[in-house]
Parts: C-alpha cells; structure tokens; sequence
C-alpha cells in the first residue's frame, strides 16, 4: 500500500444501498436528493499518518477534515454535524466511527471505496482516480 497510497483526487463513479442508508441516519429529504448521484471530488493529501480529506460538492459547498490516525480529530459528517473520532488504520483501510454510522475506506484497483454502515444499512460508494 505504501505510506501516501491515499493521496490523490477522486471523482465519483458510483453507489451502492444510498437510500436505505440516509434514511438510517436519519438525512432530511432535501438533502437525500441532493446527495443522489452526486458528483463528488474528494481530494486526499496524505503525509504519513497525517490527512486532509476534503469532499467538494456541485454548486461549491467543500467539507474537509483534518485528522492524524490514532488520534481524536474535530471531524464533519455527511450533514455537517460536528464530533469527535479517533481515526485508525486497519489492514491499510482508514476506519472511524461517525456518530451513528460506521466508515471504512480503502484504495483499490486505483480506485477509492468507501463503506459506511448503519443499523445494517450497508453504503458503498466508489471513486475513480482522476489526479
């Protein structure tokens, strides 16, 4: 995997069990439209165990978190709330827990998987490399 394995712009390419997932969390019904299909840039910076991760949404609106694994972080969900995480890495995959649903992600084939888990809900959204 390698240290900067992450470090990269990643377009969205698809999803996977959205609807059932934002209901689980609870996202208002404006907000699940918007999120549809959504193409979303995340951008990583990776150096060493240090992140920046910043997704930027169509019409501008930009969430970024800044977290060292291992260590608690100020971080944003989806729907802005603000909390605190300990992010950890696990067999090379980025793993933390959001306030009510568990997040995982992993480069793959070039591309960058993300699976978020909520009361059995299982969300898996992928991203193609596109810097």
């Amino acid at each position: 995997q390698g240290n900067m394995a992450f470090t990269g712009k990643y377009e969205f390419e698809g999803d996977e069990n959205y609807d059932d997932f934002v209901t689980k969390i609870g996202l208002p019904s404006d907000k699940i439209e918007m999120g549809r299909n959504c193409k979303i840039i995340t951008e990583v910076v990776q150096n060493g165990n240090d992140f920046t991760w910043t997704q930027h949404f169509p019409g501008g609106r930009t969430t970024t978190n800044t977290f060292t694994i291992g260590k608690e972080a100020d971080m944003e969900t989806m729907g802005g709330r603000k909390f605190k995480a300990v992010v950890k890495m696990e067999d090379g995959k980025i793993v933390a827990d959001f306030p009510n649903y568990h997040h995982t992600a992993e480069i793959c084939g070039g591309k960058l998987v993300e699976i978020s888990v909520a009361s059995g809900a299982v969300y898996k959204r992928t991203s193609k490399k596109i810097a």
